[in-house]
């Protein structure tokens, strides 16, 4: 399995401002990449790290345990990052990260039903907990349903003609099962060359199971309240709908006096990073400072 390579890692860091003595919160931990180089700028600071997958989270605190007691780590959503902080007895944060994207090791690993070149179970899930997964969405939502998910979180333009064929071809227990009938669906005169044509399907259901955009939506209305006055927040986006939230929100912010926006435009991977990453194309860094009134 290839190890995870943090995206726009040195922006994010440079303008994150680590200080020696700060607090600080990586609210997406994942494989720990940019966790690492914010630990190695603290002396007596520390990183309160956060993830909702299991697996990710031992990695990460396997890769960082050298760095001792200024890592703290916590199992949970950033959806609700205000509880989480709160049980961590930490002090409101110089900053906070949070990473949006899925890690190399969710993708590569078949039992977690990411990916649709390998065969796994339709889970897609990224922690425990109650909930419909993949399997559950495809086999029981109705077609208009489907079509709706599909089209708004995949922004698949054939999503009509993918929901029928999936309702079709019912029941789905493997990832390839399903991949192979969102293929068929896809008219191969418009497919796009530089992606799978299931690719926005598997988008739209992961991100339909884990509710990805309300966990954001969640994160963003409690974010300001875990900082301290100047501090910053810095979100890794990989989707229009997460991007233009997070836009939007930072503008609010700007508007009402809450937060002075510090990316005047979107800062995306240069082509170095993309040449050696090439799942960093769609990434984008937006950043916020919180007021100090």
């Amino acid at each position: 399995m290839r190890a995870h390579l943090p995206v726009l890692c040195r922006e994010a860091i440079e303008i994150l401002n680590v200080q020696p003595d700060g607090f600080y919160i990586d609210a997406t931990l994942g494989a720990g990449g940019h966790a690492e180089e914010i630990l190695r700028r603290l002396e007596n600071g520390r990183l309160l790290g956060i993830d909702r997958d299991p697996a990710a989270l031992a990695i990460a605190q396997e890769r960082l345990k050298h760095f001792g007691e200024k890592l703290i780590t916590m199992s949970g959503n950033f959806a609700e990052i205000s509880d989480l902080h709160a049980a961590s007895g930490f002090p409101p944060a110089d900053g906070l990260l949070a990473d949006l994207g899925m890690s190399t090791m969710q993708l590569e690993d078949a039992s977690r039903g990411f990916s649709f070149s390998t065969p796994g179970l339709l889970d897609m899930k990224m922690g425990p907990g109650p909930g419909p997964n993949a399997a559950d969405l495809v086999n029981e939502m109705s077609e208009q349903e489907l079509a709706n998910i599909i089209f708004k979180l995949g922004e698949e333009r054939h999503s009509r003609r993918v929901a029928r064929a999936i309702v079709k071809g019912r029941p789905y227990r493997s990832t390839t099962e399903l991949a192979q009938v969102v293929t068929r669906a896809i008219p191969s005169r418009t497919a796009l060359h530089h992606i799978h044509p299931a690719t926005r399907t598997f988008q739209a259901l992961r991100m339909a199971v884990n509710r990805e955009l309300e966990s954001l939506q969640s994160l963003l209305a409690q974010v300001l309240g875990v900082l301290k006055p100047g501090g910053r927040v810095v979100i890794l986006s990989f989707h229009s709908l997460e991007d233009r939230l997070v836009k939007l929100t930072f503008k609010s912010w700007q508007r009402d006096g809450c937060a002075t926006i510090l990316t005047r435009h979107v800062m995306r991977p240069s082509e170095e990073e993309i040449a050696v990453n090439p799942r960093s194309r769609s990434g984008k860094l937006r950043a916020a400072e919180k007021s100090a009134g």
